[in-house]
């Protein structure tokens, strides 16, 4: 990928504006335009492919239309995507329940999808009622195929390293769960980039998954259409919040030779797309809860918009990629029928606020708005430390140098503790999200 990005992304209503110019920031994106113009978390979104070419939209209206000529225009095919099966917070406490209103959309179109791509976070905390309560609802989706392909997402994967995930949706998968298949004359690429996660770093695909990938089109011509799919977008998005991933470019060099690459992602719960050359990339809406648009909040997570606005946020999106410089992509309406709300961080959740108000002790570490407070501590030898979580979501502490062992996973309001019985320097992470990183000092006791 080149160092300068030329895209356009639209937004609805009188005050739409498009990213049509490159600014002299290191990604070459127009950074205001970029913010204001997001397309929030919501529901599924369809993709129809002619000739190589991605047209998509998401539910409602435009997706309708989309639907409606779909026999005509080639494959017709829908994603999903963050549907975090267990979420319960104020951000969304009735995830089933928007999960199921995406399902019965999808099932009202005129022409039905010949199948849905999951991209990742099936469930929240990696539970088996979790998964089954998905499997369940994803079986009322009407497809041609009856098929669903999934990748998973770091919340499917949060303490067994992927065994579970595997055992449910990856048979016949290569390694940790990457494959291909080809329908209709388009070939897709089912990637993982959500294991291995190094402190600091962001997604990871690793040599092992690079390499099949290079084998796996090396013998295709270039002028079949490529469609990747993964759960970390490939591409940077917002690093500082881990909205990336560290050797997505050079998974993206290996495709650079065919003339249409379609790149299809999650994670972020919003709707971002960009085209360089012949690559487009989509980050896709979630079903669960809405997420702060980059750069405008402390940090990622779920935002609390108010149930009475929720549906404002599930954001419904027609995107037209025409291969050509021009408008990218139009906000339509939203699952309220109302312009897709269009905010920044959002209400602060009152009980988060409660909890990290909270003194904390010489001994504890707090975790709050994804980041340890405080990202030092000392101790003396013989001191148990217990890190407690205070945000909306699961953590796992983890050695980065494994010099003690792994903790278990902790959710809201839980807390993991071990005791440094030696002096030294002990480095940690959140083996969930790699970027919150810290340091804890033992002296001798």
């Amino acid at each position: 990928m080149g160092e300068r990005d030329s895209g356009v992304i639209g937004a609805i209503g009188a005050n739409a504006k498009y990213i049509t110019d490159d600014l002299a920031a290191e990604d070459g994106v127009d950074r205001r335009g970029f913010l204001t113009c997001m397309a929030w978390a919501g529901s599924a979104v369809l993709w129809s492919m002619a000739g190589g070419v991605p047209v998509s939209a998401a539910l409602g209206k435009a997706g309708t239309r989309l639907a409606a000529g779909a026999g005509k225009s080639g494959l017709f095919f829908a994603q999903i995507s963050d549907s975090h099966m267990g979420f319960n917070k104020a951000a969304n406490s009735d995830v089933a329940a928007t999960f199921q209103e995406a399902i019965t959309r999808l099932n009202a179109l005129p022409q039905q999808p010949e199948f849905l791509l999951h991209t990742g976070d099936i469930s929240h905390l990696s539970q088996a009622a979790e998964f089954d309560a998905v499997d369940q609802m994803i079986k009322g989706a009407r497809t041609k195929t009856g098929r669903v392909f999934y990748v998973p997402g770091e919340h499917d994967v949060l303490d067994d390293a992927g065994a579970q995930y595997l055992q449910r949706y990856g048979k016949g998968a290569t390694g940790h769960g990457w494959y291909s298949f080809d329908h209709s004359g388009v070939h897709f690429i089912g990637l993982v980039n959500v294991l291995d996660l190094k402190p600091g770093g962001l997604g990871n695909l690793g040599a092992e998954q690079l390499a099949w990938l290079a084998r796996d089109v090396k013998g295709l011509p270039s002028s079949t259409p490529i469609v990747v799919f993964a759960h970390v977008p490939l591409w940077a998005v917002y690093p500082q919040w881990g909205w990336g991933t560290d050797d997505g470019t050079q998974a993206l060099s290996v495709l650079k030779r065919f003339g249409s690459v379609t790149v299809l992602n999650g994670h972020i719960h919003q709707a971002i797309q960009k085209v360089e050359g012949n690559m487009t990339f989509h980050t896709a809406l979630s079903t669960a809860f809405p997420q702060p648009a980059p750069g405008t909040a402390g940090a990622p997570g779920p935002v609390d918009v108010g149930a009475e606005r929720l549906r404002s946020f599930l954001g419904i999106t027609s995107i037209r990629y025409a291969g050509t410089l021009g408008p990218l992509a139009v906000v339509d309406s939203s699952l309220a029928g109302t312009p897709v709300a269009v905010a920044g961080a959002g209400s602060e959740n009152p009980r988060a606020k409660a909890r990290q108000s909270k003194p904390l002790a010489d001994n504890e570490v707090g975790i709050d708005n994804f980041s340890f407070i405080p990202p030092n501590r000392t101790v003396a030898a013989g001191t148990t430390v217990t890190w407690i979580n205070r945000d909306d979501v699961p953590h796992r502490i983890g050695s980065a140098d494994q010099k003690f062992p792994l903790g278990p996973v902790i959710d809201t309001d839980q807390h993991y503790s071990y005791t440094f019985a030696a002096p030294g320097t002990y480095k940690y992470f959140c083996t969930v999200h790699p970027t919150m990183t810290g340091v804890i000092t033992v002296t001798g006791g």
